[in-house]
């Protein structure tokens, strides 16, 4: 007879029970789970996308800067003197790049790079996620990088300054950094006005920095204010070439020649000797970078006296026709001896000029003072800043003294123991050009003409001009008569300073002047700087170059010719297209 079967007991069954019961609670809080996550990723991609949206977006949307171009600096006729050029700037991201990839060689060689130095510092900084590998290079050589393929290696646009007149007008007009900052001249007092303020742009980029696209532009680039100078490219050019001959043929140390416009204190030429190129400074020493028009000073010389007569012709104490008796020739003071190249005895005070006497000089300075000297000098502009606003410049100076001993009287009369800058010189002249008046100088283009100054009646200034002429027709400077105009001016000459005092064999020839002498147009003044040979006096150095410039410069300016002249040997000088 077969067994029954046990029914399962009480125990058996509640053990049945939890099994069930933990499957289905297991199984129950999987189905919850993949509820959970089912219903959010539907709440992501149906009812809240803008979160995922925003969540990729962080990952792969940079701001990027615009760059904006510095403002252009022009001449007062439009000719561009500086500009920014677009130019690409190669970088790479070394953290993408292999040093070891061959294709290196070839960016290296287009590039002008060493290979080795190349390589070593992608490895170097292989951590880093950005370096520059080239600034500011063309265009053509950038794609032509670009085209090898090589990974992590990436362009941006930037500007780069040009200076179209190169060394003709890189004193005045400087140079910028290669981060566009101004670093000399016009660049750097005008930092502020010709900087352009950068833009900023969000963009799409992907994982390994590519621009896949523009997305939105926070704030629009805003280029730098464009620069109008007073400079007259041309007078300019006219400057540099005779200034750099003369320095050539005199085997000098360099010089500086100043043009301005009587009327209106415009400074139209500004040219110093040695120079630099502003495009290439790879070989550039520091001391060509000095604008040696304002800020080297020199002691004026003769080219003072014209001035210190002025002072006596303003107070009444001399007339152009009154006698000085400069015999014997020269006059002691202590163990001082100031002498005239020969005894001219009696001399008017016009000839005191045309001849250069020192000794008239001095008698007429220790008869009116050195305080009405010195005061003179002062309203004309010396020992005071020009107004130009240029870095560097140097005031000179101008001595001052409760109590003048006659030896003092003397040699500020005739340019000793003070100091000018050749814009200063030329200021001065420009007051006894126009009639008295003296306008603070600029770099700066005038469109209306400026408030000056009365520094002298109209009637010394025109007395001092026809001395001034006398000079240049009969006097020391014969040689700065130009071509078909009548000029007056002075030449100076007086020993350069060196490390132990005067230099006994080196002088600075200089010559200031104002043409044409029936209605002045222009003060200028020569300056060259120990010129070597027989020749260093003012009236042979400096005034011929002075009647070059003159000559050619009035023409360029459609000045009328004043005098009957032959003008078949005249040289042709460009007119531009007969600017005024």
């Amino acid at each position: 007879m077969a067994a029954r079967p046990e029914k399962p007991t009480l125990l058996q069954k509640a053990g049945v029970s939890l099994k069930a019961w933990r499957f289905g609670s297991v199984v129950g809080v999987f189905l919850v789970v993949v509820a959970a996550l089912g219903w959010r990723l539907v709440d992501l991609h149906v009812v809240d996308q803008e979160f995922l949206r925003h969540q990729g977006d962080v990952r792969t949307i940079r701001v990027d800067s615009i760059d904006a171009h510095r403002g252009m600096i022009t001449d007062r006729y439009g000719e561009p003197l500086a500009v920014s050029t677009p130019v690409e700037t190669l970088w790479a991201n070394p953290s993408e790049m292999d040093a070891e990839d061959p294709r290196l060689t070839a960016v290296a060689n287009l590039l002008g790079l060493s290979e080795a130095g190349l390589r070593q510092r992608l490895r170097d900084y292989a951590s880093r996620e950005f370096i520059y590998i080239s600034r500011k290079i063309q265009p053509a050589v950038a794609q032509e990088v670009l085209a090898l393929g090589v990974p992590g290696l990436y362009s941006r646009l930037e500007y780069k300054r040009y200076y179209p007149a190169g060394e003709v007008a890189a004193h005045l007009v400087g140079f910028t950094n290669i981060d566009e900052e101004g670093q000399e001249g016009i660049e750097l007092s005008y930092n502020e006005w010709l900087s352009g303020v950068p833009g900023r742009k969000r963009v799409l980029r992907d994982n390994r920095g590519r621009l896949i696209r523009d997305l939105s532009l926070i704030r629009d680039a805003r280029p730098g204010k464009d620069l109008t100078l007073s400079l007259d490219l041309r007078l300019q050019y006219l400057a540099y070439r005779e200034l750099k001959a003369v320095v050539q043929a005199h085997k000098a140390r360099g010089g500086t020649l100043v043009m301005l416009d009587v009327s209106t204190g415009e400074v139209l030429a500004m040219v110093n000797q040695q120079s630099y190129n502003p495009n290439d400074r790879a070989s550039l020493s520091p001391g060509r970078l000095r604008n040696k028009a304002v800020t080297d000073l020199f002691e004026p010389g003769s080219t003072i006296k014209p001035l210190a007569v002025a002072a006596a012709l303003e107070i009444g104490a001399y007339q152009p026709d009154t006698l000085v008796d400069t015999s014997p020739g020269y006059r002691r003071y202590g163990r001082f001896t100031i002498r005239d190249h020969r005894n001219y005895g009696e001399l008017p005070v016009t000839e005191i000029i045309s001849r250069s006497s020192n000794v008239g000089m001095t008698m007429i300075a220790n008869d009116i003072g050195g305080n009405v000297i010195r005061d003179f000098y002062f309203r004309l502009g010396l020992g005071q800043p020009t107004g130009i606003g240029f870095p560097g410049e140097a005031v000179g100076v101008l001595p001052m003294t409760d109590r003048w001993r006659p030896v003092e009287e003397a040699t500020l009369s005739y340019g000793y123991g003070m100091s000018v800058n050749a814009l200063q010189l030329a200021q001065a002249y420009m007051a006894v050009a126009n009639g008295g008046i003296r306008y603070p100088v600029t770099v700066m283009r005038r469109d209306e003409p400026p408030a000056g100054e009365r520094v002298m009646s109209e009637k010394v200034a025109a007395q001092v001009r026809d001395m001034l002429q006398a000079a240049v027709e009969v006097g020391t400077g014969k040689r700065a008569n130009p071509a078909l105009y009548s000029a007056g001016g002075k030449t100076g000459t007086v020993h350069l300073v060196g490390a132990h005092g005067y230099e006994d064999s080196q002088y600075k020839a200089i010559f200031a002047g104002i043409a044409p002498m029936d209605n002045p147009r222009i003060a200028a003044v020569v300056a060259v700087d120990a010129p070597q040979g027989g020749d260093y006096y003012g009236g042979e150095v400096a005034a011929p170059v002075f009647a070059r410039v003159m000559s050619d410069a009035l023409r360029l300016l459609n000045v009328r010719p004043e005098l009957a002249a032959e003008t078949a040997d005249l040289p042709a000088v460009a007119s531009n297209g007969g600017r005024p």
